[in-house]
């Protein structure tokens, strides 16, 4: 069966936020979620939390490899005080669009449902600040969103999101070298592999493991009676971003002829995405069932990858 791309919706904030920054000459999502790494693994952080990305990674940790690989540079600012941070976001608004993150989710009330923190990090690119409120563009789906100041500040504070350190943002985007999507791609590679191979991951909560042995310790878990908890953070959001950086990682491969890596990754890329059904409907033995499955392909991919 050919591998088909997808084109959709999704949680792809950090890579949209991205895109809006660079502009006409950035390059596609896929090619920016390939670059930070995401697609290449599996973890169980602290044994429980199950995320479709590599053992030890957060984005905060593959954003410098992907600028690099991209041809771009931006400058980073973190910390300091509340009333610092809100400084130097309206000076550097002066100068346009600012990216901004991680910001706890559960802050964004102008997203239906949202009344406080939930754990859950995530991306916006601020456009203005003004008379007490926040212009951004969010790219859960909401363009040109406000917010009050105060609830920003309390998002952008991110005390819930275990890899952050408050009031992060870069400026100063700017493209130092042009480099095609192909050669990004093939830039990205030798991090990629290192992600996969997990030898990059450093400060993890106890009791964290990855690949082979996080499918198989999380198709144990399912099979054993899903939590709602558990089952709310698979189908909101990590099968279906899993799903599709995996899918768009095994586009990636393709284009630059590793024919054999993106079939793996089109075979990963189907057996994450088949859980999302038998997960909605608790169908916990089938779904347990895709994940052993599942589990010997990080092998595969690594060698494929070599």
């Amino acid at each position: 069966m050919n591998h088909v791309p997808y084109i959709g919706s999704g949680p792809y904030c950090y890579a949209n936020s991205f895109a809006m920054m660079f502009g006409d000459r950035g390059p596609s999502t896929a090619v920016i979620e390939f670059a930070a790494g995401g697609p290449f693994g599996m973890q169980l952080v602290g044994g429980m939390l199950p995320f479709f990305d590599p053992y030890g990674w957060t984005p905060e940790a593959g954003f410098d490899d992907a600028l690099a690989a991209l041809g771009w540079t931006s400058a980073v600012r973190r910390g300091g005080t509340a009333e610092q941070a809100l400084a130097a976001l309206g000076a550097a608004l002066a100068d346009g669009p600012v990216w901004v993150g991680p910001v706890e989710m559960g802050h964004l009330r102008h997203q239906p449902g949202m009344t406080g923190p939930i754990g859950a990090d995530h991306y916006v690119v601020v456009l203005g600040l003004a008379d007490g409120w926040v212009l951004m563009h969010d790219p859960q789906g909401h363009p040109y969103a406000t917010l009050p100041v105060d609830d920003f500040m309390a998002a952008w504070r991110a005390e819930s999101v275990d890899y952050a350190t408050p009031f992060t943002l870069r400026t100063s985007f700017r493209q130092i070298r042009t480099v095609t999507e192909e050669a990004a791609i093939e830039a990205a590679l030798p991090a990629a592999r290192r992600w996969l191979a997990m030898e990059q991951g450093r400060h993890l909560p106890a009791g964290t493991i990855g690949n082979a042995e996080a499918a198989e310790r999380l198709a144990g878990t399912v099979e054993a009676g899903c939590d709602r908890g558990l089952r709310d953070h698979l189908v909101h959001f990590a099968v279906r971003v899993g799903a599709r950086r995996v899918a768009d990682a095994a586009t990636c491969l393709g284009r630059i002829g590793r024919g054999e890596a993106a079939a793996v990754m089109d075979r990963q890329a189907r057996l994450i995405g088949a859980l999302q059904h038998p997960l909605v409907v608790g169908d916990d033995a089938a779904a347990a069932a895709l994940l052993r499955r599942l589990a010997p392909s990080y092998g595969e991919l690594l060698t494929a990858l070599a």
